[in-house]
């Protein structure tokens, strides 16, 4: 049986690989780590033989196991074609990137986007979303819980100040979360980003999923009531999700 510090070794190294901007060699992760070099050669060889890390020319890097991972997480929460086919309307629709979010087990992910995977520029990527409270994506999630429930979330992840704009005391963010089960419609105007502006509305049925879209500040002056329309359209729409 895995020794539990090996395990939370190995899960480090997977998020060294994930978060780097490229390759990562051997010497580099067992520095970043804090452990001997033969240690980490130890855990490659056992993710490699598995399939969650694959060796280059220029170092190491994530392993075709771990798109895997993320299709089969995409299935267990719903985010299935439909959704895909759903989110392209909404980006045809609103002329913003479209998004997919979900709450579970204690995290707020975002499963899907039309937002280019590649592109560094877009301001929200797949995967974990570490700025909840400053996004209007993570303020409809938040919204969807209980009182103690959101207190424990953002307790345990922090209100860091990304902007001079954001929210960071509980008492103000609870009576902006009271707004947003009023309206049934989130707006972060570059709390998050400078940039950026998000409008997010729940999923009807389920309120651990948000549709949210992204557009700059300006543009969102010019339109954001036609876009927080076209959104809120759009969402009656949305496919079956699993229980």
């Amino acid at each position: 049986m895995p020794h539990p510090q090996s395990v939370d070794r190995a899960l480090a190294l997977l998020d060294e690989l994930a978060d780097a901007d490229g390759p990562l060699s051997a010497k580099s992760l067992a520095s970043r780590l804090g452990c001997s070099l033969s240690t980490v050669y130890e855990l490659l060889g056992s993710l490699a033989a598995r399939g969650y890390v694959a060796r280059g020319p220029r170092g190491y890097g994530p392993g075709p196991r771990i798109a895997a991972l993320h299709t089969a997480f995409r299935r267990h929460v719903g985010a299935d074609t439909a959704v895909s086919a759903l989110l392209d309307r909404v980006r045809r629709a609103t002329g913003a990137q479209a998004y997919f979010t979900v709450y579970r087990d204690g995290l707020i992910t975002t499963v899907d986007t039309t937002a280019p995977l590649a592109d560094p520029a877009s301001p929200w990527q797949i995967g974990p979303e570490t700025r909840a409270h400053a996004t209007a994506h993570g303020k409809v999630l938040l919204a969807g819980l209980s009182r103690p429930e959101r207190r424990r979330y953002l307790t345990a992840h922090g209100m860091a100040r990304l902007t001079t704009r954001t929210i960071t005391g509980q008492e103000r963010f609870e009576a902006e979360v009271a707004r947003v089960r009023t309206r049934g419609l989130a707006v972060s105007v570059a709390e998050a980003d400078p940039a950026y502006t998000c409008l997010a509305v729940p999923v009807p049925g389920h309120p651990r999923h948000a549709l949210s879209v992204s557009l700059s500040v300006a543009d969102y002056r010019r339109r954001g009531l036609r876009v927080g329309s076209l959104l809120a359209d759009a969402v009656a729409g949305f496919p079956a999700l699993p229980e």
